[in-house]
């Protein structure tokens, strides 16, 4: 069901482009900015990159604008026995919030998994308290499903409590229309 997970996803404002070596060099110069890795589960470009590329389930990628690495994003936790997808360990230089690249780049991640990999859910996990990601999602919209306490470990040690949100196939024409209208609207 999930076959490919990783194609080039186009858009107007960004590219989606299945990450490799090749985005490395640009990957640590969009990271640079420390906001970025408020809310990340480590503050370590390293350690995030080894886990990026070395995790089996994750399939990550470089979120680009006009060829320059802004950012990434991740198809993560995948149940093609349930028609489960999970969208998350995004970030983007400072430079691009509030410019429609995050809602361009939830756009194209969730069309490719309803419209292609044929999924019913689209899930979505940020820290509690991350109230910029969790406003970005409600706006979506997905479906604000619950906190589960102490979900991860991050950060050195840090508990974290983790917002729940989905979107699921019913829900997807309503939020394809809203998506598109928000990116209309950047035009």
């Amino acid at each position: 069901m999930f076959e490919p997970l990783g194609p080039r996803l186009e858009g107007r404002i960004v590219v989606l482009e299945p990450l490799g070596p090749q985005h490395v060099d640009g990957i640590r110069v969009a990271a640079a900015d420390e906001r970025i890795w408020t809310w990340m589960w480590t503050t370590d470009i390293d350690a995030w990159l080894q886990h990026t590329f070395g995790t089996e389930w994750l399939h990550p990628f470089a979120v680009l604008q006009e060829e320059r690495v802004v950012g990434s994003t991740s198809y993560l936790t995948q149940e093609p026995q349930h028609l489960r997808i999970e969208i998350g360990n995004t970030w983007m230089h400072p430079s691009m919030w509030d410019t429609g690249a995050n809602v361009e780049a939830k756009y194209l991640l969730l069309r490719h998994a309803f419209e292609e990999l044929g999924c019913r859910r689209v899930e979505f996990k940020t820290d509690a308290k991350n109230e910029r990601a969790r406003r970005a999602l409600a706006a979506l919209p997905a479906e604000f499903e619950g906190i589960h306490r102490k979900h991860m470990v991050v950060r050195g040690g840090e508990r974290r409590d983790s917002a729940w949100y989905a979107v699921i196939d019913d829900d997807w024409p309503e939020v394809k229309a809203a998506l598109e209208s928000r990116l209309e609207s950047k035009s």
